[in-house]
This record gives C-alpha cells, sequence and structure tokens, in this order.
C-alpha cells in the first residue's frame, strides 16, 4: 500500500532533498501572556499588519531559495495566537508558499487558535484563506480553572468558539491543561469524558508544568502555587491514556492523542525528524542538515529582516552525532519509537552505537522499553519518565 503524500520521509531518504517540507510560521502577539507560558509571546499595544505582513513574506521567500524542488505536505502557524494574526495575512501567506514551493494534494494547513469570540469571528475567513485545521486553546472545561491559568475566555465563550470551529474546519483539536494544583482523579475523569465527547478527531492534552521564568515558577518559589505532586500526575497520565483509548483517540505521541489517520502532520515530520522550515521571530528550522533560529524578539526580527531580507539569527551545520542525538529524542516520543536502521542511514553510524545497548537492556527488563530488531519503542509506562530514560539511552 503506497504512503499519502505527505507522509515525511524516512531519514534514509533525505538526502534526496526532493522529499516534502513542513513550513513553521510564529505570529508572536497575544492579548496577554499566560501565567504557565514559556513560548515566545509578547502583548504589544499596536501592530502594524502591513509591515508584519511583508516581513514574513520575505522571511518566507528566503526559505523558498534555499529549498528549490521541494513541496510542502503541512503549514503550521505557531504563536503567541496566531489568529489574531489578520486573515488577509494568512491568505497572503499561504498563497505565497504555494507558489514557492507548490503543495502535496491533501497539505495540512493548521492554525493555533485561541477561543474567543472576536477570534471565532475570524474563523469563516481564515478556513477561506486557505486554513484547513485549527488548534484550539480551550486549556480548561471549568471557569475558576480558567481564571488559575489566566485565560481571556470564560467556558462559555471557549464552547461557544468550538461550536464555530468545527463548523469552519474540517479538523479541529483541542488542547486542554491537566495535573493542575488539586485537582483529583475523578475531576479530571469528568472534564476528560466531557472533551471527548465534543467529537474532536485530535487531542493535545498537556500536564501542566512550571517553567522558569514564567510567572507561576515565580509563585511556586514564593509557595505560592503547589504543583500536583508526581504520584498523583502520573495516576492522571495513566487515566489519560485509558480514556482516550477507550474512546478510539489513543496515545500517538506522549501528550497526543488522535483518531487513527488524525495524526498531526506536521508535528509528525518533527518527531519523525524530517526536514522544517521555521518563518517568524523565534522560529527554529532543521533543513539540508543545518539549524536554523530567527531573532527572538519582534523588534529584532524586524530589523533583521529590513537589514538581511531574512530574519536569521545563526545557522548552523549539525554534525552526524548531534543529528542522530536529536532524532532519537524526538522519535522515541512517539509510540511507534524508532527505527535504528534508518537513523544508521542518516548518520554513518552503525545502529548498535546510537543507544547505549546496556541501558536499554536494562531498561526492557524493568518493562520501559521495548525492542524488536531495529526498532525501539519507549513503552506507556517508561513515558512517564521519559527525559530520564532519554539521558540513559541516547548514546
Amino acid at each position: 500500500m503506497p504512503l499519502p503524500s505527505w507522509w515525511p520521509p524516512s531519514l534514509a531518504d533525505r538526502a534526496g532533498q526532493d522529499a516534502p517540507l513542513a513550513l513553521y510560521i510564529h505570529w508572536p502577539f497575544c492579548v496577554r501572556k499566560c501565567p504557565y507560558c514559556d513560548f515566545n509571546s509578547h502583548v504589544r499595544a499596536a501592530v502594524d499588519e502591513d509591515q508584519w505582513r511583508d516581513a514574513l513574506l520575505a522571511d518566507l521567500a528566503h526559505e523558498a531559495a534555499l529549498t528549490p524542488g521541494r513541496r510542502l505536505s503541512s503549514i503550521f502557524f505557531g504563536g503567541g495566537t496566531p489568529s489574531l494574526m489578520p486573515p488577509a495575512t494568512a491568505a497572503a501567506l499561504i498563497a505565497a508558499a504555494q507558489a514557492h514551493w507548490g503543495f502535496t494534494p491533501d497539505i495540512e494547513i493548521t492554525l493555533e487558535a485561541n477561543p474567543s469570540s472576536v477570534e471565532a469571528a475570524r474563523f469563516a475567513d481564515l478556513a477561506q484563506a486557505g486554513v484547513n485545521r485549527v488548534s484550539l486553546g480551550l486549556q480548561a472545561l471549568d471557569d475558576p480553572a480558567l481564571v488559575f491559568l489566566g485565560r481571556a475566555h470564560g467556558l462559555d465563550e471557549g464552547l461557544a468558539a468550538l461550536a464555530t470551529a468545527q463548523r469552519a474546519f474540517a479538523r479541529v483539536s483541542i488542547d486542554l491543561i491537566y495535573a493542575r494544583p488539586g485537582q483529583s482523579a475523578e475531576d479530571w475523569a469528568a472534564e476528560l469524558a466531557r472533551a471527548l465527547a465534543f467529537g474532536t478527531e485530535h487531542l493535545s492534552l498537556y500536564q501542566l508544568t512550571i517553567e522558569p521564568g514564567t510567572r507561576f515558577a515565580t509563585l511556586a518559589a514564593q509557595g505560592k502555587l503547589v504543583p500536583l505532586d508526581t504520584e498523583r500526575a502520573a495516576d492522571l497520565f495513566e487515566q489519560t491514556r485509558a480514556m482516550t483509548a477507550a474512546a478510539g483517540r489513543p496515545a500517538y505521541e506522549v501528550s497526543n492523542h488522535a483518531r487513527p489517520g488524525a495524526e498531526s502532520r506536521h508535528n509528525l515530520t518533527y518527531w519523525r525528524y524530517g526536514d522544517y522550515l521555521g518563518v517568524g521571530p523565534g522560529a527554529h528550522g532543521r533543513r539540508l542538515g543545518r539549524a536554523t533560529l530567527r531573532h527572538k524578539k519582534p523588534e529584532n526580527f524586524l530589523a533583521a529582516t529590513a537589514r538581511n531580507g531574512h530574519g536569521i539569527q545563526s545557522e548552523d551545520v549539525l554534525p552526524a552525532d548531534i543529528r542522530a542525538a536529536e532524532a532519537l529524542m524526538m522519535g522515541l516520543r512517539l509510540d511507534e519509537g524508532v527505527d535504528l536502521a534508518r537513523l544508521a542511514a542518516l548518520t554513518g553510524r552503525a545502529p548498535d552505537a546510537l543507544v547505549d545497548g546496556t541501558a536499554v537492556r536494562r531498561l526492557a527488563a524493568h518493562g520501559l522499553v521495548a525492542q524488536t530488531g531495529d526498532r525501539l519503542r519507549v513503552l506507556p509506562a517508561g513515558m512517564l519518565v521519559l527525559d530520564r530514560l532519554l539521558g540513559d539511552i541516547v548514546a
């Protein structure tokens, strides 16, 4: 059976330089900064929309000139809050991307959105612009929890936005944050059951983490916020996997759940270590064995684009051992795991030189990982301590 045209290439095929690409476009602006967020997001009193459209189009053209002959299998508008982007800007970027690269027949074009009534009013126009998948940041189905998370919307407004999204877009994903302070298994079970009943094909379900530099980190350091203890959070993680699997949307990655065939194609390119382009402030890219990073601060990005025709801050060749380590750390997030033979083809190293075989055997004996031939997978029990396992596994 042939693979669909959007399918990320095997690592062994990447040297052909003609496999489809993924494109990430960053819109850095938000109405407010959420207390848990460490993403590159900024609050500005005013945004010159024409200036930003032109800068992003220039940055896009720079990447296109370096990747001739490739097609795009996915575009992802992330942020920040890209649903604050004028639909005309989204349309211009999508049209330019199609002109530069061309699209695979079933391209996935995703936009992250906040569920406010103002942004929901733009959904029909964004769909007309070419967006065919939306990732909606509901984050919680409880008004006190939304206040705690610093969200600008209430539950009723969020549910109305979800209904609008389901009418406007062919594919809808929702985001929720769980393992909140004081959250019980019963509370989360009821919230998740309600979320599953909405019928969306995809759910991104993230445990609340206290990230350095955030408002929540300050509150935790002051003793004003007490995170859920590790054991209870682990119980909620296992409960989440069981409930989503029973509802036909099993986990395919640590925090992502979907009906079979409805996985995020764009994110699969990251996790399978395909080539992707990053455009806009703070955007990362991996193309042709090089890592790119754009200027993070919006004003610095604009200045660099005006000066150089692109917003790149740094561009570095990735040595084979770094590519192998990155591919392992990304691929082992997936339930499917990684094919060590493909990694060997990418790096020129033997499969048994990519991982610490002694550590793999020890972890397998504890039911945390499994290896069958060249296929290495982290088992559900291991996903609970994935970061620790990666430190042991990667040679």
